[in-house]
């Protein structure tokens, strides 16, 4: 029975997909390499080094991995400063409702992000409090496809990956769901591809596939 949910953060809770490619996109700018939408698609749900290597594809030359390091703390302090501008009306629509509804009915909720921002961004937006635990890119060292993320978020509740359902927009944080032996939502992106066990295009679309758990009501 699932006695959890663990969300995503970028694009599921709050959509910080639109920042991510903003602050690429200047870094690329600068560099003179070609980055488009698609490639920025490409980042969703892994590290930013990882992300990085997808920004220099159409580099002319190669970097040293000092300045790879270089440019990742350029566009993580770029990236912060558009943050710095988040408020709870940032939210996702409907996560400002959901999230309660969940605890009410009974489950355990956790955040399951490969950001090493998730903080700065539960705080902005409000959504920390709902939150029972928060496993997010201090705590891994290994980025979804990888089930890491996930299998420590479950460990912070002190819950078994078959009691927790995992909720990610990224084809890739699916498959970490998968791979930590979970239930998986598949939400915006990941939805169209049907890549979950389920597939839903809002938040509050969840709500039936949660019902309250007995005697938690």
């Amino acid at each position: 029975m699932i006695r959890a949910i663990l969300f995503d953060l970028d694009g599921v809770l709050v959509d910080t997909d639109t920042l991510h490619y903003q602050a690429w996109k200047e870094l690329a700018d600068r560099l003179g390499i070609s980055f488009t939408q698609e490639q920025g698609n490409r980042c969703r749900g892994i590290s930013r080094m990882d992300s990085l290597e997808i920004v220099l594809e159409g580099a002319s030359r190669s970097y040293t991995q000092e300045e790879k390091e270089t440019f990742a703390r350029e566009k993580n302090a770029r990236y912060q400063q558009l943050l710095s501008a988040l408020t709870p009306d940032h939210a996702a629509p409907g996560a400002h409702a959901l999230l309660p509804e969940l605890r009410r009915r009974g489950y355990r909720l956790a955040l399951a992000s490969g950001s090493k921002n998730a903080g700065l961004i539960l705080e902005r937006t409000g959504l920390g409090q709902w939150l029972d635990a928060v496993a997010d890119g201090n705590l891994i060292t290994r980025s979804k496809p990888d089930p890491e993320v996930f299998l420590t978020a479950a460990g912070l509740l002190g819950m078994s990956p078959h009691q927790c359902a995992a909720v990610d927009d990224a084809l890739a944080g699916v498959q970490a769901g998968r791979a930590a032996g979970m239930l998986t939502v598949g939400f915006g992106d990941a939805a169209l591809h049907q890549a979950g066990d389920y597939n839903v295009q809002a938040l509050e679309q969840l709500l039936p596939l949660f019902p309250p758990l007995e005697g938690s009501l």
